[in-house]
This record gives C-alpha cells, sequence and structure tokens, in this order.
C-alpha cells in the first residue's frame, strides 16, 4: 500500500508514468497526452522543428464600426481574439483563456462581438457576444452538449440569428438572440441542419438553408415575427447553394448555385419577377463565396481557380467589375465589407507565407497589408512553394487517361528523396497550396518531398468530379492514390522505395486503404483520427452528423450497405497492413470517435505490426494547443525518420 501511494506521488510530482504490458508496448502519460510505443523524442529535434512552430497566422473575425478589425490569432497556447487598428498596428489581445476562439462575427454598428468556443475540442461550441466597453462577456446559448455554429448579424447590430441543437441534440435549429436583452427565440423547427445566412435589409425575414448533402441543399425565407418559412425555387431535384445575400435594396438575393452547371455560378434572384439570372457562367470554376457591402454599392465574390482563388469586385448596379490591384498568390478564406461598404478585408492564406489581412480600399482601387504575421524567425524568401501537376489514374475519360491534380512540393538539391503523400479529408474536401510550418520543414529540413493529390470526389472541380467516389465506387479514389505510386516510379528524382502516407479524419481512411490495398508501395503510414470502420463511424459519431454523413456514405443500417462497408473496412482487413503505422486521436472527437483509433492501433499490433499511438485528452477533431502540435510534429518527424531512410531512433 505504501509504494502505491508513493508511485502516485510520482506522478503528481512529475507528471509522467511509464506503464510496461507484457502484451503490448509501453504506455507514456504526460499530462494529457497518452502515448503507446512511442520513443522517446530527443531534446535536439524539438529545438529544430522550435521556429517553425513559432510561425502563427491572422484569421479575418471582421470589422468593428470604430473601423479596426478583429482578428483571431495565438500568443500563447490557442488561437484567441485580438483588435488592430490601423494598417500593420498593434495586436491588442481581447479574450484571454486556455479553450481557443472558433469562430468570430462583428457588430456592424456597435463595438461588440460574438465568438464560439467549446471545453477540450468536443464542439459543442456556445456562443458568447463580448462588449468592448465593459470588457465583459456573456453566454447567450443554452450550455451544456448543445452545438451552436454559424452566428450572423442584423443590419442593426441588435439581433444575432445562429443554428443550435438545443431542441433534442439532433436537428440543428435556426434561433434569434436579442443582445440588449438576451433573449432568444427559436425560429424553425422542421427536422434537419439548418443555417442562417443573412438577415433582410427591414430586420423581417432571415435567409436560411436546410443542408442535406454536398450537392443538396435548400435554399429558404423565414419570416421572423410569424415563422412561415418559404423555400425558394431551385432548378432540377436539388442542387448546392452555398451562400446566400440579400440586396440592401430588398428587390432580391444574391446567391450561389450549381443548378443546371457543372461549376457553382454567382447568381440573381429578383422578387419582382421570381426571374434568376448567372452572374459568373462565364467562369469556370466554383464561385465559394460572396459579400455585399451594406450600402448596396458593391459586391465582391471569390473563385476557386483550380486551388487558387482569385477575387472579384462589381459595382452595383451597374454590374461593372472592377480593376483591382493584383493580391499574391494564394487561397482567400474569407472576404468583409466594412460598414462604410469602401473597404474589402481578404484573409489570404499562401503556401509560403501564413494567413494574413489585406485591404482593399475600392475608392482609390489600393491595396493594403493590415497584418503580417511571425514566421519564428525564418527567412520566409526560402519557403518551397508547390507546383501543380497531374498524374494518369486507371479509367479513361472520352478515350484519354484520367488525369489527377496534385500539388508537389519538391526539396532543394539532388535527389532521390523520400516521399510522403498526403490525402486530404472530407471527403469533399480539397488540398490547395496553403501555409503549413510543418510541410515547410519536411521539405526543407528532412529533405523530404510532398505529394498532396485532389482525387476524385475532390471539391473544386465540379459536380460531375464530386461525385465520382460516392456509395459504391468508394475504392476508386484509392485507386487515384494508388495511380501515385505509378508516377512517383517514373521520378528519378525521387525515391519510390521510401514512400508514406499521410492524412487527417476521411484522409486517415483512405491512409489505411491505401496501406492495405498497395503494400509494396508503402514503407509507413500515419493517420490522424481515421475512420476504420464505416458501419462503426456511423453507429457512434454524434447524433446531430449520422444523416449528413449517411448523405456521403450510404446507410450503415441497409443490409447491402453493411456488406459493402465490411469489404472495404481497414479494420476488417488490417492483418493486410505490412507498414509500420502511427496513429494520433483526440479522446473528445464528436466527428470520428475515439474508439475508431483504438480498434484499429488494436487490430494492427495483433497482426504483428509495430504501431506508433498518441491520444490527446484535451483535444477533438483536429489538433489546436501548440504543446500538443509540438508533440504530435516531432513524432511524426522521428516516425518518418526511422521508416523513410534515415535510421533513427
Amino acid at each position: 500500500m505504501k509504494s502505491l501511494r508513493w508511485f502516485a506521488l510520482l506522478i503528481l510530482c512529475f507528471g509522467s508514468a511509464a506503464f510496461a504490458d507484457e502484451h503490448g508496448p509501453s504506455r507514456e502519460v504526460v499530462g494529457k497526452r497518452t502515448t503507446e510505443g512511442v520513443p522517446p523524442i530527443a531534446a535536439d529535434l524539438y529545438v529544430s522543428l522550435e521556429q517553425y512552430h513559432q510561425t502563427r497566422g491572422a484569421r479575418l473575425g471582421g470589422w468593428l464600426a470604430d473601423g479596426s478589425l478583429l482578428i483571431t490569432t495565438r500568443f500563447g497556447d490557442t488561437e484567441q481574439v485580438h483588435r488592430v487598428a490601423a494598417p500593420l498596428g498593434m495586436r491588442e489581445q481581447i479574450t484571454f483563456g486556455t479553450e481557443p476562439i472558433s469562430q468570430v462575427a462583428s457588430s456592424p454598428h456597435h463595438n461588440q462581438f460574438v465568438y464560439l468556443q467549446d471545453q477540450g475540442g468536443v464542439e459543442f461550441w456556445q456562443l458568447r457576444a463580448f462588449n468592448l466597453q465593459t470588457r465583459q462577456s456573456r453566454v447567450l446559448t443554452a450550455g451544456g452538449r448543445t452545438r451552436n455554429d454559424q452566428p450572423v448579424f442584423s443590419a442593426d447590430g441588435q439581433r444575432v440569428a445562429f443554428t443550435s441543437t438545443e431542441r433534442n441534440g439532433t436537428d440543428s435549429d435556426i434561433w434569434v438572440a436579442d443582445l440588449q436583452t438576451g433573449e432568444r427565440r427559436r425560429i424553425t423547427g422542421e427536422s434537419g441542419a439548418w443555417y442562417p445566412f443573412d438577415f433582410s435589409p427591414d430586420g423581417q425575414s432571415l435567409l436560411i438553408m436546410r443542408y442535406v448533402s454536398i450537392t443538396d441543399s435548400r435554399p429558404a425565407r423565414v419570416e421572423l415575427k410569424t415563422g412561415d418559412l418559404e423555400y425558394l425555387p431551385v432548378e432540377g431535384e436539388h442542387a448546392a447553394v452555398t451562400h446566400m445575400r440579400f440586396d440592401p435594396s430588398g428587390q432580391g438575393v444574391w446567391f450561389v448555385s450549381d443548378e443546371g452547371t457543372e461549376f457553382r455560378t454567382l447568381r440573381w434572384h429578383d422578387f419582382s419577377t421570381s426571374k434568376v439570372e448567372s452572374v459568373s457562367n462565364h467562369i469556370s470554376w466554383d464561385v465559394e463565396f460572396i459579400d455585399v457591402s451594406a450600402d448596396g454599392r458593391y459586391l465582391a465574390f471569390v473563385t476557386n481557380e483550380g486551388g487558387i482563388s482569385k477575387v472579384h469586385v462589381m459595382s452595383l448596379p451597374d454590374r461593372k467589375v472592377l480593376a483591382l490591384p493584383t493580391l499574391p498568390t494564394g487561397v482567400i478564406e474569407t472576404i468583409a465589407f466594412d460598414h462604410t461598404g469602401a473597404q474589402l478585408a481578404i484573409n489570404l492564406n499562401a503556401a509560403t507565407s501564413p494567413r494574413d489581412i489585406w485591404v482593399f480600399d475600392l475608392t482609390d482601387l489600393a491595396l493594403t497589408r493590415w497584418t503580417q504575421s511571425e514566421v519564428g524567425g525564418l527567412d520566409p524568401d526560402r519557403f518551397i512553394a508547390p507546383t501543380l501537376i497531374e498524374y494518369p489514374t486507371f479509367d479513361r475519360v472520352r478515350g484519354q487517361q484520367r488525369q489527377i491534380p496534385a500539388f508537389f512540393y519538391r526539396p532543394e538539391g539532388e535527389g532521390p528523396f523520400p516521399v510522403i503523400v498526403r490525402i486530404h479529408g472530407g471527403p469533399e474536401g480539397q488540398e490547395q497550396p496553403v501555409f503549413s510550418p510543418f510541410i515547410q520543414y519536411l521539405v526543407k529540413e528532412e529533405k523530404i518531398a510532398v505529394i498532396m493529390p485532389n482525387v476524385r470526389g475532390s471539391a473544386g472541380y465540379g459536380k460531375t468530379w464530386l461525385d465520382l467516389d460516392n456509395g459504391i465506387l468508394r475504392k476508386d479514389s484509392v485507386k487515384d492514390v494508388g495511380a501515385v505510386f505509378d508516377w512517383i516510379k517514373q521520378q528519378p528524382e525521387l525515391d519510390a522505395k521510401a514512400v508514406g502516407v499521410t492524412g487527417g479524419s476521411y484522409g486517415g481512411y483512405m491512409v489505411l486503404a491505401a496501406m492495405i490495398d498497395y503494400p509494396e508501395s508503402i514503407r509507413a503510414g500515419s493517420e490522424l483520427f481515421g475512420i476504420s470502420d464505416f458501419r462503426t463511424f456511423l453507429t457512434h459519431t454524434e447524433s446531430y452528423r449520422r444523416d449528413l454523413r449517411r448523405a456521403e456514405y450510404g446507410d450503415e443500417r441497409q443490409p447491402s450497405m453493411q456488406t459493402f462497408f465490411d469489404a472495404i473496412a481497414p479494420l476488417k482487413h488490417a492483418g493486410k497492413i505490412r507498414a509500420p503505422l502511427l496513429v494520433a486521436q483526440g479522446a473528445g472527437d464528436p466527428r470520428v470517435p475515439q474508439s475508431e483509433s483504438e480498434q484499429i492501433v488494436k487490430a494492427v499490433r495483433e497482426a504483428g505490426q509495430e504501431v506508433w499511438y498518441i491520444l490527446f485528452a484535451d483535444e477533438g477533431h483536429g489538433f489546436t494547443r501548440k504543446p500538443n502540435i509540438d508533440f504530435n510534429n516531432a513524432a511524426n518527424v522521428l516516425f518518418w525518420r526511422k521508416h523513410l531512410g534515415r535510421n533513427e531512433p
């Protein structure tokens, strides 16, 4: 008994304990991190990564009434809200805490804002209002296991609409909260996942949407006093309607849809005539999002052109396109007009520069950089940009082999270089050339090439491409990953005998599937919170997500889908994995629960293969705390060094 108390005291004093299991690898617990099979990480590895870990970016939160900008950035361990009063001005920290801020929306006429925050990454976000005069915040939502999301301010800044699962924990309804009284009211009650987009200029109605799947969303207008719901017309059986804004004149709605077209285009719906007009059909790429200035003088929209963003601004009502200064090449993540309509803020993320805020002054068409984020003392001119490549896959289109687009990071110097193939999640995600300090470290310091393919099923290439991996076609996207291994073998600068695969969430499933289907091509795999069995995943994912995921993957309750899921489940074929595996997971993950990682780790180990396992008790679907990110990256570097050529540890 005395020895047990002494052992417990050691854990309390030093925060770490190692456990030896005669049937498995040693387990180490350090604070809220648990590892199994991960070797000790030398201090010099942390030192070599530290400058890359000290890079940070700025996310746009919106304009305040005084003309300053809200951003979120990290100066401690988590992202918090800051205010920037002038271009390249000091960042004044507004919120403080151990939990990261996930979303910010600012009032157009008052110096206040709302933000979302959860506990431990579980995504039961609560909506809080922050008053910049009193420096006090208050909760606007019910708390507990309610998930609240997508806050939208009314034109007068007095109310905020949001979506919440408060009613039954499964359906996401639209609620409206009064910021003066704190009173909130549920607006919708139909089942499904509903999201708000915009208040009408008079504040009497709200544009909302019921999301069914990435290819099926149903726009509507709801009268706030009566709750009367009017579905807006959609051409054909269904369409992807992704963004909507009232015109400040009240005469109609600007929206983005792929009705009758391959790509999502900007459209205008005139209320008086019920006529719908396509505005951007001359651009053969998706329109991603839009904004309309409060005074109705300008409309801005962003197109995704092969993974690169382009911003367009039109004057209204003549729809004349403005000749804007050239932005640096990159990915635009958010845009926002200020309350005067004269300035447009752009959140830009580039492969060789962290995300930052740029502002177009539409009065004189000047472009000004408002933030310049830190790069840890590194030389940004030496960061490596990827090249857009294409490689042939297994099937043919109009007599020609189908080509898969991919971004290729090549190290400097002579090869052959080891290669890591990174596969995005979603599955409807898209790899884009955004800044990743970890990729820069791998390419620059470890001399590892990185290839990021956009296999079939990826967003950004039209709805035909998006549907090519649906249902029983699921494994065709895995074949697209297999095709990149063939391409690597044809490149003398790459080492086809030292290839790894990595990915998170659905990308984690793709890692496991590729390791099973192409064992001769893969030396090692690293997956984060990946799906190991679609049946167990759909059973245990949070209830508010289940029907949305069934729309993409299939219904696990149907016998035919059960058979198909068993055929493609990595868990059922874990014995075919013949390469070492690293798995990382957040214990609070509501999307891909911890059980998905635990069961694949157990199965692969029982099959006799080496597995490194990392579990963070204070993370969810993705890692947001700097100490956890630092450790996960260091463990991955150690893993790749050992299995892709550098024999460490």
